[in-house]
């Protein structure tokens, strides 16, 4: 099986040169993603439950341009700056996984790629699973 890039039409992605996920068969594997908009700006600055919002919203457009929807995701990685943040994350999860959260873990780092993101989530899909 061929690796697939996916590239859901986003400024910065191409800037930076890297993929927001790859698909290899029917499983997707996003890089990590944080709370930017299209153009590469910080969504929710300071608020861990606005930034959550903007991930899966990203991980959503990821997996759309990859055939897959957010009910296809069976695992998720999140990686959080201050860990007394999880509640609200975990809220911003329960809205988006309202029929039963996806395999999870999450894990304290001291920073992400910038000073101004709390919070990073990688997802595992699989086209047609949900």
């Amino acid at each position: 099986m061929k690796q697939q890039r996916i590239d859901p039409g986003w400024a910065w992605t191409r800037k930076l040169n890297i993929s927001a996920g790859v698909k290899i068969g029917d499983t997707i594997y996003t890089s990590g993603t944080v709370s930017f908009d299209s153009d590469g700006n910080v969504v929710g600055e300071g608020d861990v439950y606005a930034q959550s919002q903007q991930v899966f919203k990203n991980i959503e457009e990821i997996l759309a341009a990859a055939g897959a929807t957010m009910a296809d995701v069976v695992k998720i990685n999140t990686f959080l700056t201050d860990m007394s943040g999880y509640a609200d994350f975990g809220r911003a999860r329960s809205e988006t996984f309202s029929g039963g959260a996806p395999a999870s873990a999450a894990y304290a780092t001291p920073a992400l790629v910038k000073p101004e993101l709390l919070v990073e989530v990688e997802a595992i899909a699989v086209v047609g699973s949900g």
